[in-house]
């Protein structure tokens, strides 16, 4: 009960300096609006301090942070959240093997519409057809999201292109880069993956229990830190921006994103979504392979349909309706 009760004196905190927006404020302000005594506002102090936070105290004005560490945490992703559900309840961890498996064990045990799970690292962290994901600590935004959609299982695909319509709209905002994406669940900047989407189910034959999505992106990596074999063909948005990125800021502006796109969705069906994701595809328009289980099919991708499944015009005019495959885009 005492580490909860500490916990939420931290972020209250941290919501106080957050309100002050750089200036001082008194140890009495401090301890009237936290309701402890000023030893335990100083006890508060040093502990940010040990955290990575740099404060200033100078006599007769107080304390104001100065710098904050390049972390993540629940406290620091919900401080200016503007989101009504996605994110008001968040599990994090500093080391997870994957939060797709957290997130299936929340989801499993009743866990609420919109609870992320957030890491400062993955050991085994995964993506599409379970392919590994690179994910190293203090450096990207590994998470997973719950939501409960009613809708038939069939159609659980188009969250994942909503997803990305979200997560492309967040990074504009806050970095000013444009990616592109790459059907179905990459999102690249100059042809180097920056970001992967898993969608994965819990349901049953008619029914929807619960959508885990799980989002990976290499934000503040430099080039060394990734394995020689991905220098080609993945970078990180600090790479691309030349400069580092708020990681907390990046998902509280990815959440909003989503859950606005993910309201329009329930209301009024896929179209939206579609039009948005369409506009932001790399490959419409242009001549692809796309590489399948039972083999390769080149052509014109020439959009997606209701159901977010891939359209491929071939050279005779026929077109394919491609579920799951690698896609490979022209060299520009």
């Amino acid at each position: 009960m005492a580490s909860i009760v500490q916990s939420e004196i931290r972020k209250k905190l941290l919501e106080v300096f957050s309100s002050a927006n750089g200036e001082f404020i008194s140890g009495q302000k401090l301890s009237e609006q936290l309701g402890c005594s000023r030893t335990a506002v100083w006890k508060h102090i040093e502990d940010l301090r040990n955290e990575g936070y740099e404060l200033e105290a100078v006599r007769k004005l107080g304390y104001r942070i100065i710098t904050k560490p390049d972390k993540i945490s629940a406290n620091e992703i919900q401080l200016g959240l503007e989101t009504k559900s996605l994110g008001r309840n968040i599990h994090f961890e500093e080391s997870v093997t994957s939060t797709q498996k957290i997130a299936h064990k929340l989801a499993y045990e009743g866990a609420v519409e919109g609870t992320l799970v957030v890491a400062e690292e993955q050991t085994t962290g995964r993506g599409r057809l379970d392919r590994t994901w690179y994910s190293p600590k203090h450096t990207g935004v590994w998470m997973s999201m719950i939501l409960r959609p009613q809708i038939p299982p069939s159609q659980a695909p188009q969250l994942t292109l909503l997803a990305a319509v979200g997560v492309v709209q967040a990074i504009q905002e806050v970095t000013g880069l444009e990616p592109d994406i790459k059907w179905p669940n990459d999102i690249l900047i100059h042809q180097k993956k920056i970001v992967g989407i898993l969608t994965e189910l819990q349901a049953e034959t008619d029914r929807i229990n619960s959508v885990i999505i799980g989002i990976g992106i290499n934000v503040n990596q430099e080039l060394s830190q990734f394995p020689e074999n991905l220098h080609t063909i993945a970078s990180s948005l600090a790479i691309e921006k030349g400069e580092k990125i708020d990681r907390a800021k990046l998902i509280q502006v990815i959440l909003l994103k989503i859950e606005k796109l993910y309201k329009e969705y329930l209301q009024h069906g896929f179209k939206v979504v579609k039009l948005l994701w369409e506009s932001y595809a790399t490959s419409i328009g242009k001549q692809i392979i796309a590489r399948t289980i039972s083999g390769s099919i080149e052509g014109k991708a020439i959009g997606i349909n209701e159901e977010g499944v891939l359209l491929l015009e071939d050279a005779a005019g026929t077109v394919h309706h491609i579920y799951s495959a690698d896609i490979e885009l022209p060299k520009k």
